[in-house]
């Protein structure tokens, strides 16, 4: 399992390293002077809307194995809607406005297409079931992701590739000091192998991965990187025991095994996803 975790790991940091920076650099972000005429972050996009596919397949998944339905096809449509809530606004007059607008009336569609598909395919059986389930997997896997792509559209790549990068060394940290040092149980009804050892292995990591973007940028300063890193280590754990709780009730291990070494899609994206929000009005505020 460490083998497939070290050889899929350094894949899908290549491959998205590669991306990100190529789709700033046909932006114009990668150089500090984004293009006016060109929307931001056009690559990073279809990536965040191809990756809602396989997710809300690994929830419909675990939603079964729970005993309720997920209305799939809402469910893909509404997490691509709300993932790309940031984009659209790089096309309007007024920006700030029409973001406000297209979150609204797009939760007011994503609700109506619920009861659509709820009473078409499943008649009235399971529709608060059904229909809560589906709105709270778009919700999660949607606009929770939206913050991510926020971060490369406002702030940049550098900002993004910090972010996430952050949360993926707090998690190696988390599994190698836990792995090594493991021994008191953090929450074992959630995630019987998350120990405090591992905690603290996740804040180490974040702090160094953190620290280490911001040598050679000016996102931040050393001393914020240091804090940043120590807060999203801890936020990006508790992200992930969410996704464990989720597993839990489905009695799951994995969301699925689509990524050798990792699980699913949902097992790699679960520790960027609650802190994002956080992360985007950090940025902001730096």
């Amino acid at each position: 399992m460490l083998k497939h975790r070290l050889i899929f790991g350094t894949l899908m940091i290549l491959f998205f390293v590669g991306l990100v920076l190529f789709d700033s650099h046909l932006d114009g972000s990668l150089s500090g002077t984004p293009s006016a005429e060109k929307p931001q972050a056009t690559l990073f996009l279809i990536l965040i809307c191809l990756l809602a596919i396989p997710a809300q397949l690994e929830m419909s998944s675990l939603v079964r194995s729970a005993g309720a339905c997920l209305l799939l096809p809402a469910a893909i449509a509404g997490s691509i809607t709300l993932a790309s809530a940031f984009y659209w606004p790089c096309f309007a007059d007024n920006p700030n406005l029409f973001f406000i607008y297209y979150i609204l009336y797009s939760i007011v569609g994503i609700l109506i297409s619920l009861f659509l598909f709820q009473v078409v395919f499943h008649g009235t059986a399971g529709t608060i079931r059904n229909c809560s389930t589906t709105f709270f997997s778009i919700f999660y896997l949607g606009f929770l992701s939206s913050f991510v792509l926020g971060i490369r559209i406002h702030q940049g790549p550098w900002a993004v590739l910090l972010y996430i990068f952050t949360i993926k060394c707090s998690d190696t940290g988390a599994y190698t000091l836990g792995k090594l040092f493991g021994r008191h149980k953090m929450a074992p009804s959630i995630s019987p192998k998350k120990t405090w050892e591992g905690l603290l292995g996740a804040i180490l990591g974040g702090m160094l991965a953190a620290y280490g973007f911001s040598a050679f940028s000016d996102i931040m300063s050393p001393a914020q990187s240091v804090l940043f890193g120590a807060c999203f280590g801890v936020l990006g754990q508790l992200s992930d025991l969410s996704e464990s709780m989720l597993k839990r009730d489905a009695d799951r291990k994995d969301a699925s095994g689509t990524v050798p070494g990792f699980g699913g899609i949902l097992d790699v994206l679960d520790s960027l996803l609650l802190p994002a929000p956080i992360a985007y009005a950090v940025f902001l505020w730096l």
